[in-house]
């Protein structure tokens, strides 16, 4: 992986910093979990049999069959800067924006480029820095950018429409997890932390690079792990934090999470700033909107709860598998240079939701 720059500053091309243009930064800035649902509450579902993954249970994108042994799955995902620098912002909302095809175990073909700039603000030097950076990550996963739409907008955006192509016996979605699953995480949580620490300029180069590296590692292993019969559910973990998704892959498939958390990895910067009092709006209104489903034990202090519902912007992948093939789902993860990715828990019958277990004093830093 590739660091930043050696510390996060606005581009020498523009003075403005990005984040100061935006009232969130990255998946950060997405809608309240429980806001959505009563925006989406009526929204009619036509489901034609196609279409074999669709909006009834927030997936990370829809399938389409084409034929016996060929899906297309489609995505989109955009946002306002998470960083200053307009190379890094690029990167990262396109390896974001990528990272749902990848859940989906599919492999990406092509994109389309989503760009909205306050073009009486920005010199145009910092915006075509955005796209490349948004190419330059399309060019390292394999596919092109084949077009796209752009308007003049209030606030900086940028992210892709994605396409990809899977075999329908190898889609993955988020609800095909079993009892007795074992709960994997690819990346270790707190880019959301960070953020609020760069846009209070508390951020150093050392946490800027390792947010940096986390937020442009593409989610390779997705294809890979759909490919393994003992994987039931994938996902990744984005604005909602842990917490969030977690909940939707045990609403899914009607269970029950058992989370340890000495196994929980983060960021080590993040974990300095979150004990200090860093973190986001978008945390506090995630826990607002599913705390009645995540059992917390006597003695959770506030910064480690911040830590379970931080937004992750292009975060880890969430993967349910039989125990038989955890070995094997780790395995994938390492090949691909995904070295904190570890076993944090189990899925158990009962009510959908979590339980957090274990010795709180233990933090897991990678």
């Amino acid at each position: 992986m590739t660091s930043g720059p050696d510390f996060a500053k606005p581009a020498a091309s523009s003075a403005v910093r990005l984040t100061s243009l935006a009232h969130g930064g990255g998946c950060g800035c997405k809608i309240a979990p429980g806001l959505l649902a009563d925006i989406l509450r009526t929204a009619p579902l036509r489901v034609p049999e196609a279409l074999i993954v669709g909006a009834e249970n927030n997936e990370d994108a829809a399938v389409y069959r084409i034929s016996e042994h060929q899906a297309v799955v489609a995505t989109t995902d955009f946002f306002t800067p998470i960083v200053d620098d307009p190379r890094d912002f690029g990167r990262i909302a396109a390896t974001n924006a990528i990272s749902d095809i990848y859940a989906m175990g599919a492999t990406p073909v092509f994109a389309l480029g989503i760009l909205g700039m306050p073009i009486n603000t920005l010199p145009v030097d910092v915006i075509r820095q955005i796209t490349d950076g948004g190419m330059a990550v399309c060019a390292e996963a394999g596919i092109p950018v084949a077009g796209g739409h752009s308007i003049d907008t209030v606030e900086p955006i940028y992210g892709l429409v994605v396409i990809g192509l899977v075999d329908p016996d190898q889609v993955k979605r988020n609800n095909g997890a079993r009892a007795g699953d074992r709960i994997i995480l690819g990346k270790p949580l707190g880019v959301g932390i960070l953020s609020a620490a760069l846009k209070q300029d508390k951020l150093d180069a050392q946490g800027y690079a390792q947010m940096i590296d986390y937020t442009t590692q593409l989610n390779r292993p997705g294809i890979d792990l759909a490919r393994l019969p003992g994987v039931h559910a994938l996902t990744d973990v984005t604005g909602f934090g842990l917490a969030g998704h977690l909940l939707e892959m045990c609403r899914g498939a009607g269970l029950h999470a058992r989370i340890d958390w000495p196994s929980i990895p983060f960021i080590e910067p993040a974990v300095t700033h979150v004990r200090s009092g860093i973190f986001t709006g978008a945390s506090t209104r995630n826990w607002a909107a599913y705390a009645g489903e995540v059992a917390l034990p006597a003695g959770t202090a506030d910064w480690q709860r911040q830590l379970l519902t931080d937004p992750q912007t292009s975060g880890g992948l969430l993967v349910a598998c039989a125990p038989a093939d955890e070995s094997a789902v780790l395995q994938v993860f390492r090949r691909y240079g995904f070295a904190a990715a570890c076993t944090i828990g189990t899925m158990i019958e009962g009510k959908p939701g979590i339980t957090l277990q274990g010795d709180l004093a233990h933090v897991h830093v990678a």
